[in-house]
This record gives structure tokens, sequence and C-alpha cells, in this order.
């Protein structure tokens, strides 16, 4: 397989296959991860470094491989690779970027150092090393700048500001989104499509204890001014929801049907309002006034007639 696939695809394969998953999993935005978040971008660079050095550590094993080959065992591989000369250009790549000496001049490089038949080449640093060196020297001095000396927000602070600014969203998000809506937030509906919605599950849900006209039965008559619990789209959603009083009254709908459906059904009930319905039961609670309702003045004024031009 390794010489089906070079290595510079094998390498290129891997990279960009975590620097996909890394996109996908991570949740940046609009801009890519490696940009909004340095740390990913030091990750991806690091990472390629790695694969790079761990092509030329089985670079140099297959070198040591091939010093204990047979003198027809090198010649075999000498024919194969005339053959297939597709990697030599890689080869000459990688020998660049190593600057290693090859095997049959390494003589030249052994130094005076002998331990117990053990021998010490004087190599150079790799390229790669050094390279990969002077950038964390470079990584280093950006990182002090940008945190140390302009103030960007460390990690913790952006974690706290983007909490912050999460729970600005969900509250923005909560005041439109009807299956979180709640007494705080749900508004009355007038037109005509959610009354009929509501008609409807007032119908399938409602009528055995208030009546198909809701003039009360079991349950209260919901056409009068009277309210258990008050009245107005407010509370009627809250005792639709939560259900009547403790031990008695009505049940709680919140596992039966959705806020949505909760609004149109308060909202239908709440347009029920002085429909007089036939044989109404008598009115249990009191009389709920809405206090947010605009006041209108009802004063009548009274004219002043002047006795003395009636005849």
């Amino acid at each position: 397989m390794k010489k089906i696939i070079p290595p510079y695809i094998r390498v290129l394969v891997l990279f960009f296959f975590v620097f996909g998953a890394m996109e996908y999993f991570i949740d940046s935005g609009n801009q890519p991860a490696f940009i909004r978040y340095p740390m990913v971008l030091v990750f991806l660079v690091v990472f390629i470094f790695v694969l790079v050095a761990i092509e030329i550590t089985l670079s140099a094993i297959n070198k040591m491989s091939y010093l204990l080959l047979t003198d027809a065992e090198k010649e075999n591989l000498a024919r194969e690779e005339a053959l297939n000369p597709q990697n030599n250009w890689y080869q000459k790549l990688v020998q660049n970027f190593t600057q290693s000496v090859p095997i049959e001049e390494e003589k030249q490089l052994l130094m005076d150092h002998d331990y117990d038949g053990i021998k010490e080449l004087d190599n150079n640093l790799p390229p790669w090393w050094v390279y990969l060196f002077y950038a964390c020297i470079i990584f280093s001095v950006i990182y002090l700048v940008r945190f140390e000396i302009m103030g960007a927000p460390n990690q913790e602070e952006e974690l706290k500001a983007e909490m912050a600014q999460a729970k600005i969203d969900v509250a923005e998000y909560m005041k439109t989104a009807p299956d979180l809506m709640d007494e705080k937030t749900v508004t009355l509906l007038t037109d005509g499509e959610s009354i009929s919605k509501g008609k409807e599950i007032f119908a399938t849900n409602c009528v055995a204890c208030h009546r198909a006209d809701a003039g009360g039965q079991i349950g209260p008559n919901l056409t009068d001014d009277h309210w258990i619990l008050g009245g107005g789209i407010k509370n009627l959603f809250h005792t639709i929801t939560n259900g009547g009083r403790d031990g008695k009254g009505m049940i709680a709908w919140k596992g039966t049907l959705k806020p949505k459906e909760i609004q149109a059904v308060a909202s239908y009930v709440i347009s029920l309002r002085g429909s007089n319905p036939k044989d109404p039961k008598a009115p249990d609670g009191e009389i709920w006034v809405d206090e947010n309702a605009p006041k209108t003045d009802t004063a009548v004024a009274i004219p002043v007639v002047d006795s003395t031009k009636v005849k």
C-alpha cells in the first residue's frame, strides 16, 4: 500500500481530513475556524509538521532496512526503482528537506566518539526541526504582543462574553419562538385562522367540561366576566398550561398541547366573551377587569336648559 500511495499523497489526505473535520465540528460562524481561533491554526501547523516528520522517520527506517539487505536484494530493488521513477522527485525533496547525507557517504560524517562500537554522526539539524523552532519563537512573540501588550481577551474572557451574548440571543429567540412561549411572552391572537384553530382544539379537548358553546357544565362558564383564576390571555395561558386549583379544577394541559396551541385556544375562549349561550352555568369566581386595557372616559355631558325659553 505504501508503494501504491506516495508519501506526499498520504500527508495531504490526512491533513485535509483533519482540517475538514475541525471545520465541520467547530462552530466558528461565518469565518473559518483557523482564522477565528488562532489555536486551531497552531494545531494545523504542528500537525502538518508531525506528519512530515513521521514520513521522514519512516524514510530513515527504510534506509536502515536497506543496509540489512543482501547485494542481490539491493540489485532487485534498484531494478524496481528504475522501472518506477515516479517517486524520485519526492525522494529528492525529502533529501533537501532533511539535508541528510546518503548512506554511501556517511563515513565522512563519523566523529571520533566511539563507545562500545557505537559511533556518532556529525549531522546537521533537520531543516523541518529548525523551521518549527523558528515558528514557535514567532508564535510566542505574536502571543506576547497580542495578549500581554495589546490586551486581547483571553480564553476565559472570551467564554464569558460568548455566554453573555448567548443569554441575550436566547432571550430574543424566546420572544418569538412559539414552542418556548410562556405567560409572560404570550400575546392575544385575533386573526381568523388562529381563532379557527383554537376552536378546533376547544372542540376536541374542552367541550366535555365547558360545553360546545362554552356555557359551562362541570367547568365554569367561559363567556361571562367572572373568572376563578383571572381572565385575559396571560392568566388563561397560565391556567390552561398548569391546570386549575390544587385538588380540583382543570388538569394541566402542558403535556398534551404545545404552547402555540394553548395560545390559540385561550384566544378563542376570549373571543367568546359576551356570546350569551343558552342556559349558561351560574357565574363562578369574581369579575375580572384588565388593568392594562386602555381606559375610556364614560362621563356623559348633561346639557343645561334655560327655563326662560321653555314655554
